[in-house]
């Protein structure tokens, strides 16, 4: 058995209450019934009738006792399931984090060493508890599950069955009390089990098994090699070439995928020469940005035929439909050549192919000179100096030699000076030293001499030959010559542009150093950032500092002002001096102002985040306000109503051990309110940044016994020694932490002593509270420093501010405060005080 790994079905429920329990117990019987050796690992039936039937007469494994902090809990025994050795076992509840000290931390983990033993395992698991779906959960029902389950798990399962219920259904089996105890419906109705509520979490669990199941489809199919498209979901892939008629087939594309319903829009850019102008970074980079505001994603693939590209890239996403654009060159060439779009029809195979026109088509693109020439002036002119001059020194040598029959050996000759040429000045040069040649060749070599008459076929063939040998080379040759040089900016464009990109995205995306990576990479004098807005435009950054803002004023999109501008988004822009770019420079500015603006655009969204999240936190805490300040206000205010009515009786009707206490009261509850609003200042002051230390050089023994003071005897032990060096603080700031900390230390200390230590380290002190409490578990040690946590919903007195305070005022001293267990059990909370700076010249 241990050869095989076990099996894992995953029953996955809606919401709770669905009945995925139900359901894996009802599995279970069928099983049973067919002879299956099946056992109840762990089931919790949450008393629900229908549900503890199902579980009657399957057998069920005795769970593993663990005790924790005085209790008794009951958890999967893994090691007598292994001892029992059954074919399949029931494990509810997947995502349940183990009690601590059981073997393992979570029950998926459990669930794994089962498998692994060759034992198949029936799980459930609701949609909540998925980790990637976490905050989205959070978001909607507003409550956050503290047990979840990695995707991976539940993903990688061999089967996976949706458990649902319409909100309606389960609202009324709620109601029924199917679900909870009678005294838990309403609340529950009213709070996490609203109708909203239950049809999100029904939509996101629907989705989720949506794209799992298309995971599983894509596997089969790579499994069975099977390339033709099953049209089990409607995907739309859009051909775009970045042109201008991208748009027009994007938003046609968009079109057709809403009224399919829930399709996909995909783009794909076939990365090739098409015979189509190239289109440039800025102009790609519109189209993502228009695909994503459409909804759909964005694909890039390299491609030696667009058409092939196109249909491969289909076939692979499994798309239904291709959208292709009707070809924009002229009539002539789609006789010849064909268009794309033909050639996708002709490939698409059960693919259907959507041709839209555009306004563009039948703009035939007519014949461009291939542009000056990459050679420098002086190879240029070389070139042409050679055309003219090693024809002549050619024939000149060969009628040194007086041999009758030169042609053969002179046309080789001539051919090597061509090709040579070709090499130094390109293609024009090439061409005429070709034409010289071949006049040399016909009035020097070729009888009769002197003329232009050729008098032998043979001859005639053998110089035009050469005339097409000597063009062919020297094309292949300048052609050779002008792709070797465009691979080499290529590259030296691409270390520019990867430099340019790891200087931004690798933490200097400061405004400055974009500036400052531009003005270097191309020797610029000045680069100014510009922000445009509606008082016109404003400098974010100038590089180098100090200079004049006119000289990169006057800028324009061709360079005609004093600055060269580069568009980055529609609200920034670069400014360049000098205004003189060389095309090649310009386009890797454009292509680096498409990664600025992203990086721009990212900066704007974490802001938006932090801002977001910080709107969010003050409105968790004001909600958590309110719910507090309802109960712990009103319970000293009553009591200090009842005491003042008491004390209003007329003095003989009350005795005066009776008015004593009712004063005590008072008291006691006046100090509470008092400590309350303390604690909210406190917190209000902290959250708010307005808490201004005043640090000095400080005593402890000035700040620890008033912090530890007000007591009752015996509860608080200070036990600091005389010598303890001096630490650097604000005494009161310091005091109030310590005496908040003290204070929650006396609170769960049931009476037993707390003491107060001083430990002296080299560049600390460590104040150390000890107490002798129930203890924090390690998971829960970060969260009680969070405002209004409490240890427990019983723990008496207070809004749970006091940890939150103190560590918000600790934070802004520079004291670090960090929770360990005290040795015996209770919690030690340990203070570490910046020791005093050591006068200059002290030993």
């Amino acid at each position: 058995m241990g050869e095989r790994r076990g099996r894992l079905a995953v029953y996955l429920g809606a919401a709770p209450g669905v009945g995925k329990t139900y359901a894996m117990l009802d599995e279970a019987r069928r099983r049973v019934a067919r002879g299956t050796d099946v056992v109840v690992g762990y089931v919790e039936t949450h008393d629900r009738p229908h549900t503890c039937a199902q579980l009657e007469g399957l057998e069920v494994v005795p769970r593993r006792e663990v005790g924790h902090r005085g209790s008794a809990f009951t958890e999967l025994d893994v090691e007598a399931v292994l001892a029992r050795s059954p074919e399949v076992v029931l494990v509810d509840e997947l995502a349940h984090t183990n009690v601590p000290g059981s073997p393992r931390a979570k029950r998926h983990e459990d669930v794994e060493v089962l498998r692994a033993a060759g034992i198949d395992v029936v799980t459930t698991v609701n949609i909540q508890h998925l980790e990637s779906l976490n905050d989205e959960v959070r978001r909607i029902t507003g409550v956050v599950q503290r047990e979840t389950v990695p995707d991976e798990v539940v993903r990688t399962a061999d089967t996976i069955q949706l458990v649902d219920m319409a909100p309606e259904a389960l609202r009324r089996r709620m109601a029924h009390g199917n679900v909870y105890r009678p005294e838990r419906v309403d609340a529950s109705l009213s709070s996490y089990f609203r109708v909203g509520n239950l049809t999100a979490l029904r939509e996101l669990a629907l989705l989720w098994l949506a794209d799992r199941v298309d995971d599983a489809l894509g596997d089969y199919r790579r499994r069975h090699d099977i390339d033709a498209p099953w049209p089990t979901r409607e995907r739309i892939v859009v051909a775009v070439t970045g042109g201008p008629e991208s748009e027009t087939l994007l938003r046609r594309g968009a079109r057709l995928a809403q009224r399919a319903g829930s399709s996909e829009l995909l783009a794909v850019h076939v990365v090739a020469g098409d015979g189509l102008r190239p289109a440039g970074e800025q102009r790609v980079a519109h189209v993502r940005r228009l695909v994503a505001g459409l909804g759909g994603t964005f694909h890039s693939v390299v491609g030696e035929e667009v058409a092939e590209a196109v249909v491969d890239f289909a076939r692979g996403a499994n798309a239904t439909m291709v959208v292709v654009g009707v070809s924009r060159h002229g009539r002539l060439r789609r006789l010849v050549a064909g268009s794309t779009g033909d050639r996708i029809a002709a490939l698409a195979g059960g693919v259907d192919v959507h041709l839209v026109t555009h306004d563009e088509v039948a703009r035939s693109t007519r014949w461009r000179h291939p542009g000056p020439s990459p050679l420098s002036r002086r190879r240029q002119v070389a070139g042409w100096v050679g055309a003219l001059v090693l024809p002549f020194l050619v024939a000149g040598l060969l009628q040194a030699f007086d041999e009758t029959d030169q042609l053969p050996l002179a046309e080789m000759l001539l051919l090597a000076a061509a090709v040579g040429v070709a090499l130094v000045g390109g293609l024009l040069p090439a061409l005429l030293a070709a034409a010289v040649s071949f006049l040399l060749l016909n009035l020097v070599f070729t009888p009769p001499y002197g003329v232009l008459t050729v008098a032998d076929p043979a001859n005639l063939l053998s110089l035009l030959v050469y005339v097409a040998v000597a063009t062919g080379v020297a094309v292949v040759v300048d052609t050779a010559s002008r792709r070797a040089i465009s691979a080499t900016r290529a590259r030296a464009e691409a270390e520019t542009m990867g430099s340019l990109s790891a200087s931004v995205l690798t933490g200097q995306d400061t405004a400055q150093a974009v500036c400052a990576r531009v003005r270097e990479a191309f020797g610029l004098t000045a680069v100014a950032l510009l922000e445009h807005g509606p008082d016109g435009p404003r400098t974010l950054a100038l590089d180098p500092p100090g200079t004049d803002p006119d000289v990169c004023a006057g800028g324009g999109p061709d360079g005609d002002g004093r600055a060269a501008a580069v568009r980055i988004d529609d609200t920034h822009e670069l400014r360049l001096a000098p205004s003189t770019l060389r095309a090649e420079d310009r386009r890797v500015l454009e292509g680096f102002a498409v990664q600025a603006g992203l990086v721009l655009e990212y900066r704007r969204l974490r802001e938006r985040e932090e801002r977001a999240a910080t709107l969010e936190g003050a409105e968790a805490t004001s909600t958590a306000l309110l719910r507090a300040v309802s109960h712990d206000l009103r319970t000293p205010l009553a009591t200090m109503r009842t005491a003042v009515d008491g004390l209003a009786r007329p003095a003989d009707g009350l005795a005066r051990g009776d008015r004593e206490a009712l004063v005590a009261a008072v008291d006691g509850a006046t100090a509470r309110l008092e400590r309350l609003i303390d604690d909210l200042l406190d917190l209000s002051r902290v959250t708010s940044g307005l808490v201004r230390p005043v640090l000095a050089d400080r005593s402890l023994e000035e700040v620890l016994p008033t912090a530890v003071a007000g007591h009752p005897p015996g509860t608080v032990s200070l036990e600091v020694d005389e010598d303890v060096p001096l630490v650097r603080t604000d005494a009161g700031l310091l005091q109030r932490v310590v005496a908040n900390v003290v204070d929650n230390a006396v609170r769960v200390s049931d009476g037993l002593p707390v003491r107060v230590l001083a430990d002296v380290r080299p560049a600390t002190v460590e104040v150390m509270v000890v107490d002798r409490g129930p203890g924090v578990p390690p998971e829960r040690r970060t969260a009680m420093f969070e405002p209004f946590q409490r240890l427990s919903d019983t723990s008496p007195g207070g809004l749970g501010l006091g940890l939150a305070v103190a560590r918000g005022l600790a934070d802004a001293l520079g004291v670090d405060v960090v929770a360990e267990d005290t040795p015996g059990g209770g919690l030690t909370l340990v203070l570490s005080v910046p020791r005093a700076t050591a006068p200059e010249g002290a030993a």
